[in-house]
């Protein structure tokens, strides 16, 4: 699966964290929740984070799970 791409987080002046994605907004984060995003942002790779935060990382094998025989009625 390829990573995510395409997010952008911009930090407002009131601490306010706005994550977008192709430059539509996909979460607001405020108070501790921004600061816990920024801190995970310095930490790993910022466009899986985001992606995470956001919920829009799962792409790509929901159709292959619904097709595995344990799924199937």
């Amino acid at each position: 699966m390829p990573p995510p791409h395409g997010f952008r987080y911009d930090v407002h002046t009131d601490g306010t964290v706005v994550v977008t994605h192709h430059g539509r907004a996909a979460a607001t984060l405020r108070g501790p929740r921004a600061a816990r995003f920024l801190a995970e942002i310095d930490a790993g790779d910022p466009q899986l984070v985001m992606a995470r935060w956001t919920g829009n990382y799962r792409r790509g094998n929901e159709r292959a799970a619904r097709l595995h025989p344990r799924h199937r009625r």
